[in-house]
């Protein structure tokens, strides 16, 4: 009984925690854009990044950001409800579709307030809409972090659990690359895409925990107060 009260107070802790260093990340790219202090660092890595263009590598940079696109996303997004659903993991299945639907729509609101043109250089795709933060490192992050979510506790060996972390976040990055790369985003779009992805997906997980998980420690704790009694 004390494990469980140790594991859901570490819980609790590490999503306060990340909640937080994901929030302030955030905001200080915000106020970074804000007073003009973020040009350097975005023309800086513009000139390490695009400095790398060939045809080859356009075109694996353009596979790589399909998968973190509307388009990518949707079509993954339903694979991934459909195997929950058939496997009869129906709250993981809820979690999946609520979580990818609700961060589209808080993407789209975060654009709409801040309306940041794209990057002024020649893109090598065309992208419209508003460029902060970027949609595809925003739902990217959510998506394949809710992956690695499920697959952290449904993997038995640790090995196995942070493989599927240290791949899943590879991908992401990757993802994030791409566009700064084609030239459709600022580098500080991409961190704020990672910054408000990580604390929506913390949000998203959090209130999971909460309503799905509640009733099994509740379960546990009623059969340890039970067998309590009955010694």
């Amino acid at each position: 009984m004390k494990e469980k009260h140790i594991e859901q107070g570490v819980f609790v802790v590490v999503s306060l925690l990340c909640l937080i260093v994901f929030t302030w990340g955030f905001v200080s790219i915000v106020e970074e854009w804000k007073e003009n202090e973020i040009a350097q660092f975005d023309n800086g890595v513009f000139d390490i990044v695009r400095g790398t263009i060939s045809p080859k590598l356009t075109e694996i940079m353009t596979v790589i950001t399909f998968l973190g696109g509307i388009k990518g996303i949707t079509i993954f997004t339903g694979c991934a409800v459909v195997i929950l659903l058939f496997m009869k993991k129906y709250p993981l299945a809820l979690f999946v579709a609520i979580t990818i639907l609700t961060g589209a729509g808080f993407n789209g609101l975060l654009k709409w307030i801040f309306k940041r043109d794209r990057p002024d250089i020649e893109a090598l795709i065309q992208q419209g809409g508003y460029s902060f933060p970027s949609g595809h490192s925003m739902s990217s992050f959510i998506f394949y972090g809710s992956l690695a979510f499920i697959l952290f506790r449904a993997l038995d060996r640790k090995r196995y659990k942070w493989a599927s972390v240290i791949l899943v976040s590879m991908l992401v990055l990757l993802i994030g690359l791409s566009r700064i790369y084609l030239g459709v985003h600022y580098p500080s779009d991409i961190i704020g895409g990672f910054t408000a992805g990580g604390a929506w997906l913390t949000l998203c997980i959090t209130i999971y925990m909460y309503f799905y998980k509640r009733k099994h420690w509740r379960e546990d704790e009623d059969m340890h107060v039970k067998n309590a009694q009955e010694t």
